[in-house]
């Protein structure tokens, strides 16, 4: 997942010359922790923060945004992988980051937007390897998924340890899984019957497809 999946637009801006007061007001009226400061063709000069207002404001400096805004502010393009932002977030101490592209402003990602994403996106793997393990077994196994940062747990009653490695290697081929691994709860029920092995299954699916 990219910036450009989940940054938010419009964004608030203000100027270099906007007065410190009303750049302030903006901030605490969105409940934003920064403001991207723009220049006239809408390219990211600085960066107005909670910080700056309140140390400006403290020391009583500085009339306009220009005088107590960071500068350079720290950008990303659309292209930006979520994880990377994540990392510079947090390496930078920082709670948003514009977003750019050519140099222009075109959205802003902040903390809950990576939230959002990681919930959403974790949410989506778990659809995806239930309907993966759904369709090699044909429903017969009631396995309880659960999905963390790209990391699936299966937890269950499998036929053997043959299956569970089965089972870990179909969880791997979804998009999105970093890891996957199995918890059997308890031995298999007397009879339980096993899925086919993985590579029956796949020529199976290779044949229905060309079929």
């Amino acid at each position: 997942m990219y910036a450009r999946d989940i940054l938010s637009r419009p964004v608030v801006t203000v100027r270099p010359q906007t007065p410190l007061r009303e750049a302030t007001a903006l901030l605490a009226e969105h409940g934003f922790a920064a403001l991207p400061v723009v220049d006239d063709g809408e390219h990211v000069v600085g960066m107005l923060s909670e910080s700056d207002a309140l140390a400006a404001e403290s020391a009583r400096t500085g009339t306009n945004v220009e005088a107590v805004m960071t500068s350079p502010a720290m950008v990303v393009e659309p292209g930006t992988l979520t994880g990377v932002i994540a990392a510079r977030m947090l390496a930078l101490h920082l709670r948003s980051m514009p977003v750019v592209e050519a140099g222009v402003l075109v959205g802003i990602v902040a903390r809950r937007d990576l939230l959002r994403a990681l919930i959403c996106d974790d949410a989506s793997i778990e659809s995806k390897v239930r309907a993966r393990l759904d369709n090699y077994t044909g429903s017969r196994r009631q396995w309880t998924i659960a999905v963390a940062d790209g990391r699936v747990s299966i937890r269950g009653r499998f036929a053997d340890a043959d299956e569970q490695r089965t089972v870990s290697a179909l969880a791997m081929t979804v998009e999105g899984v970093e890891d996957a691994h199995t918890v059997p709860e308890s031995p298999p029920a007397p009879g339980q019957a096993k899925a086919p092995p993985l590579s029956e299954w796949l020529q199976r699916k290779a044949d229905e497809t060309i079929g």
